[in-house]
């Protein structure tokens, strides 16, 4: 071949390449500069869907920690491996039927790792004790988490605020999140803090004090609680401050261990349906020879994976994962890392190097890497689940966790985006249209001590997608 098409041939191979690391778009590269976010910290893969080769490949292979991200991995897999019309059961069982509105002996509840179930479902549950004549339990209610194996779990672990409620680990009987609704009202003497989670003989004792100046981001950490026997109840210490700008907001907290917390809200709870418990509250084992007495399901995890993905719910795909390890013995993490695994073989999915801790992305530990992100994206489009796995992503600009960003910007509406952030974290990750209607699968990892600073460099990087002719 003459050299002057060989030349030629080589330059129509370079600008059919994928774009090389050192060029990033500028709008991305200067956003990137900006924050001062080195180049070796930053892996980026962006591939139409209809081409076999990525348009932009930046650190592709590079193992990092995705954060929230994680998360489509594992909805993904349990949207597959369990199915869209997967419910959690939460069963009630007795091991004699109630006589005269008496159940003489105990009432058992059994779950079986429902990601949400809140205390509305849970009134739905015990109200159909009520109409199925139970008015008077003799013995105690027993809470059954066997479905889940113990683990040793430190809320503290993570980030050293153990009362955050993404920080509540999984259990098979998680009751309202295991967490308590506050309203918070500023006043001149003293802000105002309303509990509206039912938790039966739980005092407030607001010690909260008025601060001056604007609201600051930080709000929630300068509010501190702590429990203190009361009594045959409980007393919850308010202490800390609250800045009248920061006007009217809810707060959820967890300062209650699981048992505590389950205590107070099915006490409360069967209190206002008119129910008397002689006993008390406590954890066991359903005995074998126990019967069946009423059941509350979750709603199917099509519904349930658009909370996970949209609003990057920690908790609830704690539990989803959780449940993918649970092969009739009781669930366990090491179980569901092994399921997810093997369901990856079976997708063709290689992934070498993959870590993964909890499923959530609330972790140091989990690694995944740009390209391997991608090519769950692409499989996931080509899967008969796509419309529910793309239906849980946040839509730019319209909901989620991209509510408020760019709002105006020709990507809102346009884009079906995951995010996620950790301290040196942000990442996104998902599908968006170019202007033409051509869509694209993307992957945005930061891994850098100035990642916070990054947000601006991932709207870059969409903004130059949706303006692709």
């Amino acid at each position: 071949m003459p050299r002057c098409l060989q030349t030629l041939f080589a330059l129509v191979l370079l600008l059919l390449s994928p774009i090389a690391a050192a060029q990033l778009p500028p709008t991305v590269a200067q956003a990137l500069q900006a924050a001062g976010i080195r180049d070796s910290g930053v892996a980026v893969v962006v591939q139409p869907l209809d081409s076999a080769a990525p348009l932009l490949a930046h650190n592709a292979e590079a193992l990092m920690n995705p954060a929230s991200v994680m998360k489509l991995l594992t909805t993904y897999a349990a949207l597959d491996l369990l199915g869209p019309a997967h419910v959690w059961q939460t069963d009630a069982l007795v091991e004699r039927a109630p006589t005269a509105g008496v159940l003489a002996g105990n009432l058992y509840l059994r779950g079986s790792g429902d990601p949400k179930l809140s205390s509305d479902q849970l009134w739905f549950l015990l109200r159909q004790l009520r109409v199925r004549g139970i008015e008077r339990i003799s013995g105690d209610i027993v809470l059954d988490r066997s479905a889940f194996a113990p683990v040793a779990f430190d809320p503290a672990a993570f980030d050293n605020k153990p009362q955050r409620a993404y920080n509540v680990g999984p259990d098979a009987l998680l009751l309202d999140f295991q967490a308590l609704r506050f309203t918070l009202q500023p006043d001149i003497a003293r802000p105002r803090i309303l509990l509206e989670s039912p938790s039966a003989d739980l005092i407030v004792d607001n010690g909260l004090r008025t601060s001056a100046g604007p609201c600051p981001g930080d709000w929630r950490d300068r509010i501190q609680l702590s429990v203190k026997p009361e009594g045959g109840g409980r007393r919850l210490e308010v202490r800390g401050s609250y800045a009248k700008q920061c006007g009217e907001r809810a707060l959820n907290l967890a300062p209650l261990s699981a048992d505590a917390h389950a205590d107070g809200l099915l006490r409360a709870l069967w209190r206002e349906l008119g129910g008397r418990l002689d006993g008390r509250v406590r954890n066991g084992r359903t005995p074998a020879g126990a019967i069946p007495f009423a059941r509350q399901e979750s709603a199917p995890l099509a519904d349930l994976v658009r909370d996970i993905n949209k609003y990057s719910n920690n908790v609830m795909a704690r539990q989803v994962f959780l449940s993918l390890g649970n092969d009739g013995a009781p669930a366990s993490a090491e179980q569901a890392r092994r399921r997810v695994a093997a369901w990856l073989g079976t997708r063709g999915l290689d992934f070498p190097g993959l870590v993964l801790d909890n499923g959530a992305g609330l972790s140091r530990q989990e690694r995944i890497s740009a390209s391997q992100l991608n090519q769950l994206l692409l499989d996931a489009w080509r899967s008969p689940l796509m419309p529910e796995f793309i239906a849980s992503l946040p839509l730019a600009g319209v909901d989620g966790t991209m509510k408020k960003r760019l709002n105006g910007s020709p990507v809102a509406g346009r884009a079906h985006i995951k995010t996620g952030t950790l301290d040196g974290v942000r990442s996104a990750a998902g599908y968006a249209l170019d202007a033409s209607g051509r869509r694209y699968a993307l992957s945005f990892l930061i891994n850098d001590p100035q990642a916070q600073e990054g947000g601006a460099a991932i709207d870059a990087l969409l903004d130059w997608v949706a303006a692709r002719q």
